[in-house]
């Protein structure tokens, strides 16, 4: 399938391993990032696109203490948006920043002012349009935002971010932020990035784990279909493109993988 030869899939144990290899991917690619922008001054800044779900948790017990000793990879340099979100208040039980606030951002000292967030109260293509101008600010002279690194969840179903099976907005390729309306997962109004955006990132890992995820996940990594999944869209131009799964999430496989134990 297209760009199968550029991905990488990686095969832990259990979440919590896998979730110890993520902490520690995050903090190599902010120092990677910090170091190709000289080390130093405005530009040098390290930009990292979270996902909802089952992420939050896996980031918020592993994240702060591999994150801890970065020096000047430390979480002060680094600027925060999110892959999606949902039109809830940030203190409602649906809200990803929400989460990521109680969970990880109280124990992880990124800037308030570089954490970027939608603004909850505004209709939903609004919210979509002032999340778009809020990313253009952060990444200005990039026509698309690049981010250096892209945390990616998938459901059942094989969407990602808000991007569903067969929706129209998998279509979509000159907003950088979209609204949806109508998702088929509640809440029904969500603000998403869009394909081109995922496909501009200079890496992106998706992060599944559980059985649930299993038929899915073979349809994705081994399929060849006519009318590919969402998360099969995602195929970074130039980045690089890094699959993580515990064992469970990965027992379908049939393609190779590269298995690994850290703890």
């Amino acid at each position: 399938m297209p760009g199968s030869g550029s991905r990488l899939i990686s095969v832990f144990p259990s979440p919590q391993e896998l979730g110890v290899s993520l902490a520690q991917v995050v903090v190599q690619r902010a120092a990677q990032s910090r170091a190709g922008a000289g080390g130093a001054g405005d530009g040098a800044r390290f930009s990292l696109g979270l996902s909802g779900g089952s992420l939050v948790q896996l980031l918020a017990q592993e994240l702060p203490a591999a994150a801890a000793p970065a020096g000047p990879a430390a979480p002060a340099h680094w600027t925060l948006g999110f892959c999606d979100e949902r039109l809830v208040p940030f203190d409602h039980a649906d809200s990803t920043f929400g989460l990521y606030r109680t969970h990880l951002l109280s124990n992880l000292p990124i800037p308030e002012s570089q954490v970027i967030t939608i603004n909850p109260v505004l209709p939903v293509e609004e919210a979509a349009s002032d999340y778009a101008e809020k990313l253009r600010e952060a990444f200005q002279g990039d026509t698309i935002p690049v981010f250096d690194l892209l945390i990616l969840g998938v459901g059942p179903d094989g969407h990602t971010c808000s991007l569903f099976p067969d929706h129209p907005l998998l279509q979509e390729k000159e907003k950088i932020v979209a609204s949806i309306s109508d998702s088929p997962k509640p809440p029904p109004e969500r603000v998403t990035l869009t394909l081109p955006v995922l496909n501009a990132a200079r890496m992106v890992v998706f992060v599944a784990t559980g059985e649930s995820k299993a038929a899915v996940l073979k349809r994705i990594l081994e399929g060849d279909e006519e009318n590919p999944l969402p998360a099969a869209l995602v195929q970074p131009h130039t980045g690089r493109l890094c699959w993580f799964l515990d064992e469970a999430a990965a027992k379908e496989l049939t393609i190779p993988f590269e298995k690994h134990s850290i703890l």
